[in-house]
């Protein structure tokens, strides 16, 4: 009969390999312990990775974005928003692409001030300072 498997094997200090790596290392002709250590101590969870991956994609900033578009779809006039349309919000400023010159004379003129209260008043004085109009 054969003796039962330990319950509980003594962890190895560092530098210290088991007998298996020790064979490994030898059938092989080359030791990548050192290698196959170094590989598992740079694997993390995937749980670590997320917040970072997730700010490569600027979700929060997309999001509110597209908050911004909800907002100006709803709020301002039907005629504006056929012809304008938010396409970015950076250090405050929200930039707005115009389709025709025309349209972008009519806005900055008499629709700009409006404009910016009525988004001043849903999303704060903080978040839109000022808004950019330009024909694109």
């Amino acid at each position: 009969m054969m003796p039962p498997f330990p319950k509980h094997i003594p962890p190895r200090g560092p530098g210290q390999r088991s007998s298996r790596q020790k064979v490994l290392a030898q059938w092989r002709g080359v030791d990548l312990a050192p290698l196959e250590a170094a590989q598992a101590l740079r694997a993390r969870s995937a749980h670590d990775l997320m917040p970072k991956v997730l700010s490569g994609f600027r979700i929060d900033q997309r999001r509110g974005e597209a908050e911004i578009v909800r907002v100006w779809n709803s709020l301002l006039d039907p005629n504006i928003v056929a012809h304008a349309q938010p396409v970015g919000l950076r250090k405050g400023t929200l930039f707005v692409n115009v389709d025709s010159n025309v349209w972008l004379s009519e806005i900055v003129r008499y629709r700009r001030k409006e404009i910016l209260d009525r988004l001043q008043h849903s999303f704060g004085r903080e978040v839109i300072t000022r808004i950019s109009f330009r024909v694109g």
